[in-house]
């Protein structure tokens, strides 16, 4: 069976909530980082921050490296990493609704950028379910 990690920021811990509400997922779910600040991000993901400065903490690269550094953590098959701007305002330029969502696997590493809408809650359940599905999807494993 496989494992599966996730690395939250503007999910906020919800995408681990939803495996978790799976009766079983102990089998397959071993935990996950909730780094909403990006020193967590810097010091427990091992995110660059010179990709943060770089690219912004909104981004695919730091998405991708957020997956990469829970997946290493915590030793498993699989990890799901979002990062974004929940809502209802933009920060930094960036606008309301606009999440990264990072996965990969022990050999591959893959991103996209969902566009959602201004209202925080709905942003939160919307990212966390694509991001989840965008898991299942592009690595064929199926939901538990």
């Amino acid at each position: 069976m496989y494992t599966i990690s996730t690395a939250e920021s503007c999910t906020g811990g919800n995408i681990a909530h939803l495996i978790t509400s799976v009766a079983g997922s102990s089998a397959y779910y071993k935990g996950g980082v909730v780094s909403y600040c990006n020193e967590v991000k810097i010091n427990v993901l091992g995110v660059k921050a010179s990709d943060i400065d770089t690219y912004g903490v909104v981004s695919s690269q730091v998405a991708e490296a957020m997956a990469v550094g829970v997946r290493k953590l915590l030793d498993t098959d699989y990890a799901v990493a979002t990062t974004g701007v929940a809502g209802p305002g933009a920060s930094e330029g960036i606008p309301a609704g606009t999440v990264w969502v990072g996965i990969c696997s022990r050999t591959e590493v893959k991103s996209m950028c969902l566009h959602l809408g201004t209202n925080r809650l709905q942003n939160i359940e919307d990212a966390s379910r694509l991001a989840l599905n965008f898991l299942y999807k592009e690595f064929g494993i199926t939901h538990s």
